[in-house]
């Protein structure tokens, strides 16, 4: 019996990285690799139909869950089928024009490691089951990370089913006509631990030269509709000192974000702030401002910074209704609190490279993923693999295949350590 890590195949590993990265591809080229797959398109029920296939040639019984979400399970020989399993996975479905990684990297990486421990003769004590979630991107249906809230039971099932797209195709009818409308719902609660890898979508491992990232934190996202109105008018005959503005008073809103979250992110702070979409209306070049909406983003990984971003951004709505006369007002869409990972998990995972002999560096993620969800109800940890120029959603998007590989044999010794 061999350690599992050494029997990390990285050629077979890359051969299915690079076959799914083939449904739904839009930009095919050495080192630049696109691809448009929403949740329940043809391109992601192909990508399904491929993961199904790999699992059941590894020996793993494979079911789908009410909202899609699709699990294989390996019970080793001598392991209790009753006890809790181990769980390692990602999502299938990309954002348009994505990349080839995001995702994928994570499902296959997760199968790679029970193919590595059955190869190395391994026989964890407890199951151990490979997860692609539904609609973690969101691009299509519910915003986000839609598959993993239905697992942790944050959302109901019919609920879900009933989201529909911009067309008005509901999540059950796009799940149907590709054939992954199954029954029931997969338990994350049930798991005893749960593990997924990603790419960093950073910069701060290629920069230190480490081959993983053991995240211990994921940030805390508050989005913001805010909406400001004042009174449109014509552009030439309304004199500068009669004008009620919208844009004019949203501009100082806009600086006002900027402002927060970079004194927040001083001295070496995690903190952002964005305000990344505008509606102007009426929308004319002639013509004066009388309503604008923003779409405002602010986050963390610690929950009193993002509270004091957001009461900057509420300062200013308040200051420009007092000095410019429009009228506000705001609503928040999305409330997460940052999510830390599980120690237990992450002392397993900086084991496993230890062993492995790869580096790895304890960092953050700014980026939303399902294991925010899912650490919520059992002992979740993730990890990262380098992400070159920490470019994502983007046929740009790249990891090598060597960095693919030394990150999986981490998830690997970890899983095993884990399910032991």
């Amino acid at each position: 019996m061999d350690d599992p890590e050494r029997s990390v195949d990285a050629d077979r590993l890359w051969r299915d990285i690079e076959r799914t990265g083939e449904f739904g591809a839009t930009v095919s080229e050495p080192e630049r690799r696109g691809r448009t797959a929403p949740t329940g398109s043809e391109a992601n029920g192909a990508a399904r139909d491929y993961l199904r296939d790999r699992m059941n040639e590894a020996g793993l019984s494979v079911d789908v869950d009410a909202v899609g979400n699709v699990r294989g399970r390996w019970v080793p020989d001598g392991a209790d089928p009753e006890r809790a399993a181990v769980a390692a996975g990602s999502h299938l479905d990309s954002v348009p024009e994505g990349g080839i990684f995001d995702g994928p990297l994570g499902v296959y990486a997760a199968l790679e490691a029970v193919r590595a421990m059955q190869d190395a003769g391994v026989r964890p004590g407890r199951p151990v089951e490979v997860v692609s979630f539904t609609g973690e991107e969101g691009s299509r249906f519910g915003g986000g990370l839609v598959g993993s809230s239905v697992a942790t039971g944050k959302r109901g099932v019919e609920e879900t089913l009933a989201l529909t797209d911009d067309d008005g195709v509901t999540l059950a009818d796009a799940l149907g006509g590709v054939g992954y409308r199954g029954e029931g719902r997969l338990d994350a609660a049930a798991w005893d631990a749960w593990i997924e890898l990603h790419v960093e979508q950073h910069t701060r491992l290629e920069e230190t030269g480490a081959r993983a990232g053991v995240v211990t934190d994921i940030t805390g996202i508050t989005h913001v509709h805010a909406t400001v109105e004042g009174a449109a008018d014509h552009a030439g005959s309304t004199p500068m000192a009669d004008r009620t503005d919208a844009l004019a008073a949203a501009a100082d809103v806009i600086g006002a974000v900027e402002d927060g979250a970079r004194e927040e992110a001083a001295d070496g702070g995690t903190a952002v702030g964005t305000v990344g979409s505008l509606s102007v209306e009426p929308d004319a070049t002639n013509v004066v401002p009388g309503r604008v909406d923003l779409g405002v983003d602010l986050r963390d990984v610690e929950r009193a910074s993002v509270d004091r971003t957001l009461a900057a951004l509420e300062e200013s709505l308040s200051r420009v209704e007092t000095e410019r006369g429009v009228e506000t007002s705001t609503e928040r869409s999305i409330d997460l609190d940052p999510t830390p990972t599980s120690e237990r998990v992450r002392a397993a995972l900086r084991e496993a490279a230890g062993a492995a002999d790869v580096e790895a560096l304890d960092t953050h993620s700014g980026a939303a993923h399902d294991t925010m969800h899912v650490a919520d109800v059992t002992d979740a940890g993730l990890l990262f693999a380098p992400s070159r120029d920490g470019v994502s959603h983007s046929p740009r998007e790249w990891t090598s295949r060597t960095d693919c590989a030394a990150a999986t044999r981490v998830l690997t010794g970890a899983l095993w350590r884990l399910g032991d």
